[in-house]
């Protein structure tokens, strides 16, 4: 790891994870196509339950409810602005008809795509919400790096250590000391490529062996826009190629 903070991240292939609920394979095959053509990443999901398993379990950047899956498929779209790690994901819904519509603007989506559908359609609502989708994706990315972390509450003594990765809320370090979750702290470090060091408030959020999980809190405004800036180069470097090209056009946005 002597070299990570040198070394960008590992390739992606992937802009963005989208939970796809629907059972019409003609409404599949279309989405499908035009979210890879924007090197956004599909998981299919064909009845109701299981999509709200998957939102459980997983963190996607965009989710897409064809309503026409009947039953609970409007569940989904509630669940999704409730769950704790998907309530600011990317919400499409699949409607037919005005009253679909409505309910679905009620219910939180950010586009709608109204049948009969199209490739033209689904490519347009997908091109105007891509900025969206790719800040979402920078929010949880959670950047692999080592850079040397201090670790600051008075009176006891400083506790050093290594980052190990680094997002927009918060990091987590190596080191030999441990800490109750809860604690509140400072740490300092200096971010690859740049020369001011940033101090900032954080709690800790969990412990495990020789690991440490915080949580910033309250970030200066300085901070938080150079590391998202930093975090955005840092994704770009992960990003094949031809995924980068599009995501410089939309990143800022």
């Amino acid at each position: 790891m002597s070299n990570a903070n040198a070394a960008a991240p590992a390739p992606s292939e992937t802009v963005g994870g989208v939970l796809l609920l629907s059972n019409d394979p003609a409404t599949i095959e279309q989405v499908s196509e035009s979210m890879r053509q924007l090197a956004m990443s599909p998981e299919i999901c064909a009845d109701v339950q299981a999509a709200l398993g998957l939102l459980a379990q997983r963190k996607f950047e965009a989710v897409m409810v064809d309503l026409q899956v009947g039953g609970r498929a409007s569940a989904v779209l509630e669940k999704v602005r409730l769950s704790p790690s998907n309530r600011t994901a990317v919400l499409f819904t699949i409607c037919g008809d005005e009253a679909e519509t409505a309910s679905a603007f009620k219910a939180g989506s950010n586009f709608v795509l109204t049948r009969p559908l199209s490739l033209a359609s689904i490519d347009r609502s997908l091109k105007v919400a891509y900025g969206m989708i790719v800040r979402e994706r920078r929010r949880y990315f959670r950047c692999p790096v080592e850079i040397p972390v201090t670790i600051c509450k008075p009176p006891t003594p400083e506790i050093h250590g290594r980052t190990v990765n680094i997002s927009e809320g918060g990091i987590a370090i190596a080191t030999t000391v441990s800490l109750e979750p809860g604690i509140k702290v400072q740490v300092q470090f200096t971010l690859p490529g740049h020369e001011t060091p940033f101090a900032v408030d954080a709690t800790i959020c969990w412990c495990k062996e020789t690991y440490l999980g915080l949580q910033f809190t309250s970030p200066s405004p300085d901070l938080k826009s150079e590391l998202q800036e930093w975090l955005s180069r840092r994704l770009e470097q992960s990003l094949p190629q031809s995924v980068a090209d599009k995501f410089r056009k939309t990143d800022g946005v």
